[in-house]
């Protein structure tokens, strides 16, 4: 194996987080990936790794060695793809991870949209709204839809979402409208979305933030499925927008309490590790996701 091929195998090892998984990764068994890195710390005379049967870190020499990998495999890439016709056709495989009310009903369409130009691009999508681990899993690219905290990656904007709360018109002559968010206390009841928060935030007219708490009637890890219980008549909903607003539009569901409601977007993401080369082809897709939809994206209800 050349010292570009050690280089590469090494950074798989590393992101990864375990032999296993780097092999997994590398489509090799975990003997191979052992053996090459075995090699590479022998050529070097120094230990890389330290390994137990249960974790591996980085030793100081490493972590220096990864950090210069790093920039020379990416150095790489860049001028390959610089010497590149920019307009040949695009091809290879995008692993992608996406929420899943989002990735069904918004990204699957742009998908297919971005296939018929580029047809000879093969996607890998997770659909699921657990949080991965984009460099261990070995992911090109995850759609996040949040406030970002991981300062490991890089992310850029291609849409916003914001925040409805809303109720069927039966469930409001029933219960009443209420006009101000202390009033979702009396008698009023909740549909629940699981991962997120029990209390729901409102804003006051000074611009003060309060946490109302409001009884649960239902709770679910999917907001289509809320959205369904909320023109059901089930309870009142807080939705965000891309889920909810078709049937807004249709009259099935109305917004209530829109000038307590947090008036600032949660952003819409396309996040990749700042550690990884941007290939042409993912380059491209994120482009293509900005243009799609834009910061008034179609969904957008105020």
């Amino acid at each position: 194996m050349n010292p570009f091929e050690e280089m590469q195998t090494f950074v798989r090892v590393v992101e990864a987080g375990s032999i296993t998984k780097a092999a997994v990764q590398l489509d090799t068994v975990k003997s191979a990936v052992s053996r090459r890195i075995a090699e590479l710390e022998k050529r070097l005379g120094v230990s890389l790794l330290t390994r137990t049967t249960r974790t591996q870190s980085l030793t100081e020499s490493g972590k220096s060695y990864y950090e210069r990998c790093i920039r020379i495999i990416d150095d790489l890439a860049e001028i390959e793809a610089s010497v590149k016709n920019e307009h040949c056709a695009l091809s290879g495989r995008i692993k992608i991870a996406a929420p899943l009310s989002f990735g069904l009903k918004h990204l699957a369409p742009v998908l297919r949209l971005f296939n018929e130009q580029h047809p000879d691009v093969i996607f890998e999508v997770d659909f699921n709204d657990r949080q991965i681990d984009i460099v261990q899993e070995g992911f090109d690219l995850a759609i996040r839809i949040a406030k970002l905290s991981d300062s490991s990656l890089i992310a850029r904007k291609f849409s916003s979402v914001r925040g409805v709360v809303c109720a069927s018109p039966s469930y409001l002559k029933k219960h009443g409208e209420p006009t101000n968010p202390e009033q979702l206390q009396q008698g009023h009841v909740k549909l629940q979305y699981s991962l997120s928060t029990s209390g729901w935030e409102f804003f006051q007219v000074n611009g003060e933030a309060i946490q109302v708490k409001i009884p649960e009637v239902l709770t679910a890890n999917n907001g289509d499925y809320l959205c369904q219980e909320a023109i059901a008549g089930r309870g009142v909903l807080l939705s965000p927008d891309f889920i909810c607003y078709e049937a807004v539009r249709a009259g099935e569901l109305v917004p209530i309490l829109c000038d307590y409601v947090n008036k600032k977007p949660i952003n819409a993401y396309a996040v990749y590790p700042q550690t990884r080369h941007l290939s042409q082809r993912v380059r491209r897709l994120v482009d293509f996701l900005a243009d799609y939809f834009g910061d008034t994206p179609y969904w957008n209800l105020y």
